[in-house]
């Protein structure tokens, strides 16, 4: 077997121990979600699993001398050399190199992306933790304590009144 293969199959395996599969399954909210999820970590762990059989082990050498017993050695020796003189070419990558920039990309992205997310999950979780405090309040409050915490709805309705709207 190739060293390029090993060092795939190494990688897959790799890889496989590192993917926190219970975590990204936490983040999923709906039923097809979660079962296109475990259809991915199955095809995931289907292809790993091939990848450490198949390919990670060195063929077994061939037998020359059984085969020359049973058929004779000028044929296997054709064989033999024939065998011998295929020259597997090794795997040049040349797409990695196009895509990596793109890709890089992406990641500053994604970056940035998730700082934007994070800030608006914060201001969200500010704007429910004052709406649950109002909440709280609400049967007590007064007008003006409302209006207090929130004068642009004072000056609306000031505005409406001096001008005699009353919505209707």
């Amino acid at each position: 077997m190739s060293g390029t293969v090993k060092k795939i199959a190494d990688v897959t395996f790799k890889a496989g121990r590192t993917i926190d599969w219970e975590g990204m399954a936490k983040l999923l909210v709906t039923d097809e979600a979660r079962k296109e999820f475990s259809n991915l970590r199955r095809s995931f762990d289907d292809v790993n699993s091939q990848l450490q059989t198949k390919f990670s082990q060195e063929p077994e050498p061939i037998n020359w001398e059984y085969y020359r017993k049973g058929i004779g050695s000028r044929l296997v020796d054709m064989y033999k050399e024939a065998y011998e003189s295929i020259e597997i070419p090794k795997f040049e990558d040349t797409v990695t190199p196009q895509y990596k920039p793109k890709f890089d990309a992406l990641l500053v992205e994604l970056k940035e992306a998730e700082k934007q997310s994070l800030k608006e999950s914060e201001r969200l979780e500010k704007e429910v933790a004052e709406v649950q405090e109002l909440k709280k309040k609400i049967s007590t409050m007064t007008a003006e304590e409302y209006f207090e915490k929130h004068p642009e709805l004072k000056k609306k309705f000031d505005d409406e009144i001096r001008n005699d709207y009353w919505g209707y």
